[in-house]
């Protein structure tokens, strides 16, 4: 709800104010709006499904942005990002929870880890590309929207087996089952088509799936054996 709310009084806020032709706004939009996808890959065009409060916040925000652009004549981009990672991620987040349990598997901090459904597929790109992607569409003479995503997508189990793999265990070894982490409506495949931002901006993702989930490694295998070394 807040990102919905939030999104409507910055926008009123600079109308208000008459800073609408010296303002340029970016409104983080999400995949998750594609939630229940009517195609794949999902595209610009692709009609919105949320399956959550935080989807439904999400594609009145975007609409919001899409309004005061026409309406008000201000530079507003919708960036319909999709899953995007890096060693900064949240430790509740299902990549970095599986990153950060594996490294302190391997050190013997922890036995075990929980998740949800393991068949999920997303398509998850390297959050430092993303983030200039933002960017570059505050940099554009006509605001737009643009998805913003790798191409690829990978089901959790896979997420899974490679960061286990990285540190030389097996990942079925330790990961366990918990229906506390299913979603009760779930969405199954998220993938996009950044077609658009490559022609439009010539932007392309670099970091791939295999090197993003072992830099997320790396880093939390550094943070547990700093732990380690407190104790």
């Amino acid at each position: 709800m807040w990102s919905g709310l939030g999104t409507l009084r910055i926008l009123e806020a600079i109308r208000e104010s008459g800073l609408v032709k010296r303002c340029r706004f970016y409104q983080a939009s999400s995949s998750e709006m594609f939630g229940k996808a009517q195609e794949v890959p999902q595209t610009e065009r692709t009609p919105f499904w949320p399956r959550s409060p935080y989807a439904c916040a999400k594609v009145f925000a975007y609409w919001l942005t899409v309004n005061f652009r026409e309406s008000y004549g201000l530079h507003a981009s919708n960036g319909i990002l999709f899953n995007h990672e890096s060693p900064r991620r949240g430790e509740t987040f299902v990549t970095r929870k599986i990153t950060r349990a594996a490294a302190r598997i391997k050190l013997g901090v922890q036995d075990t880890l929980y998740l949800g459904n393991l068949d999920a597929r997303r398509d998850w790109g390297y959050a430092k590309e993303y983030v200039e992607m933002m960017w570059l569409m505050l940099q554009q003479d006509r605001p737009d929207d643009y998805v913003v995503a790798t191409g690829e997508t990978h089901s959790v189990r896979e997420f899974c087996a490679e960061a286990f793999n990285a540190l030389g265990l097996n990942w079925q070894d330790y990961v366990k089952h918990d229906s506390r982490y299913e979603r009760p409506a779930e969405v199954d495949v998220l993938v996009g088509d950044p077609a658009k931002a490559r022609r439009q901006l010539g932007w392309e993702p670099k970091v791939r799936f295999q090197e993003l989930v072992r830099l997320m490694v790396e880093a939390d295998l550094e943070r547990a054996q700093r732990e380690l070394a407190r104790r």
